[in-house]
């Protein structure tokens, strides 16, 4: 990525931006191809969410993340530059777009500051390939148009677009300039409140035979054909009177009831989002040093003090539980040694206590060896035990046949990779598909010998009821 020495904000005016698109223009004269332009610049204080849902457009892609924990959040919409790819090798075809992308890309403003330059924004479905009809891609990444960040109280505004070398270059900087002047708006006090329309759901129809594809994967184990495997419910909601539901709506609720999660949703651009509060990192990459976790087993939340901490103390003490965990940090570590890396952790899991349930958890480090990048870390870790099973190979064979239905995104791989090789992935879990009036819920339960097909669907809809909360208002 070629970075020129232009300061945005002392230029932040029309003239000022038609001479440097000419410029742009000129670049891509010289190499006779389209460039990547990005503009970083910092920007008053704003709410990404606040702005995402001020300009939310159905048919048009969409990402948003935020841990509100750690008073972070990132916003992109408008595909500039979009790529899909399926199969066993989608993470090294994505690796590729993005090089291609970045090698005839030009970058202006301050660099240094919280995601600034242009951003990847992407999504892997849990299986390698998708199912006909399904509403999104085995492997989809986006470049977005605008972009909107906070990060440690700073809050960075991002325009990304094509400059080919017959670019219209007054309607270009019109263009840009009408965003960045959105981007103004948005910040300002007057912004309001969206008056955009939020339906209350009810509950239309089940999948039926959890308890059954249980009992079923625990004969699978005691035979030996995989130690754990992880099975997943789907449940169907319909607003009433045919009310679209507003994805961005749905993921405020979610944001404000559980701020040590990830709350995200992902627009595909054709009518549908998968939104949710997932609190599983996957792996997040930062200055060449990778941080991943191992969170399974899972109880309830106390209602009291003493009986919080008595359900913790049994969950870190419970060996059915243990045992889980144990599979999926021993994974991850058989998965990422082969790439060199050195791997730390704590010797005994501690607790990870959400607002209504606690797991068990051990996080795991380690520098990124030369040559190696978040996405061949990502191909390996994904999909971990936690929403697979082990081993892998022969656990999630066995899942399209248990569940009975499509999985799509649903414990995917979600995240961002930015222009320097940093980027962050969770899982999409407690999560839901939502379209037009109609959403589909998911949760899902590790299952080991010595599971109980009751309590694991117990343990599903503990899960359930935060996004369904969220739904029902």
């Amino acid at each position: 990525m070629t970075i020129l020495p232009i300061d945005p904000t002392a230029n932040a005016n029309p003239v000022a931006l038609l001479d440097f698109l000419e410029q742009c223009r000129a670049m891509a004269v010289a190499i006779n191809r389209p460039r990547l332009v990005s503009i970083t610049l910092e920007v008053p204080a704003l709410d990404p969410l606040a702005v995402l849902e001020l300009i939310f457009e159905p048919n048009e892609r969409h990402f948003y993340v935020e841990r509100p924990a750690e008073n972070c959040a990132l916003a992109g919409a408008e595909a500039v530059l979009e790529f899909s790819a399926r199969g066993g090798q989608r993470f090294a075809d994505c690796q590729r777009f993005i090089d291609s992308t970045l090698a005839d890309a030009i970058a202006v403003g301050d660099q240094t500051a919280p995601f600034a330059g242009p951003h990847f924004f992407t999504a892997y479905s849990f299986f390698n390939d998708t199912e006909p009809g399904e509403p999104f891609e085995s492997a989809g990444i986006f470049v977005p148009r605008w972009q909107v960040a906070l990060a440690n109280g700073r809050t960075t505004a991002v325009a990304n677009f094509i400059v080919t070398p017959d670019s219209d270059i007054t309607a270009l900087t019109k263009k840009v300039w009408h965003a960045h002047q959105k981007v103004a708006e948005a910040a300002s006090p007057g912004m309001g409140k969206s008056t955009l329309p939020r339906g209350l759901a009810t509950r239309a129809t089940a999948t039926a035979g959890y308890r059954a594809a249980v009992s079923r994967a625990l004969e699978l184990i005691a035979a030996g054909e995989f130690h754990k495997i992880v099975l997943a419910r789907a449940i169907d909601f319909a607003a009433p009177d045919a009310v679209p539901l507003h994805p961005l709506r749905i993921l405020n609720g979610l944001r404000q009831r559980f701020a040590d999660c990830y709350s995200f949703s992902l627009a595909n651009g054709r009518g549908q989002s998968f939104i949710g509060a997932s609190p599983e990192r996957l792996l997040r990459v930062r200055d060449r040093r990778l941080l991943t976790e191992a969170l399974a087993g899972s109880a309830p939340r106390g209602a009291s003090a003493s009986e919080d901490a008595a359900l913790g103390a049994t969950l870190l003490h419970n060996e059915k539980d243990v045992r889980e965990q144990r599979h999926v940090l021993d994974s991850i570590r058989r998965r990422l040694e082969p790439l060199g890396l050195k791997l730390t952790h704590p010797a005994q899991p501690g607790l990870r206590k959400l607002a209504n349930v606690q797991h068990l958890h051990t996080p795991v480090e380690a520098p990124l060896p030369d040559g190696v990048r978040l996405l061949d870390a990502l191909a390996r870790l994904h999909p971990t035990p936690a929403v697979g099973g082990t081993p892998r190979e022969a656990a999630v064979a066995r899942i399209r046949e248990l569940e009975g239905f499509p999985r799509g995104l649903y414990a995917g791989a979600i995240g961002w990779i930015d222009a320097h090789g940093n980027g962050e992935f969770f899982v999409g879990l407690r999560s839901a598909l939502i379209d037009g009036p109609n959403a589909r819920l998911y949760a899902g339960a590790g299952i080991v010998a010595g599971s109980s097909p009751e309590k694991e669907f117990e343990e599903t809809e503990i899960k359930f009821r935060a996004i369904r909360d969220a739904l029902l208002g």
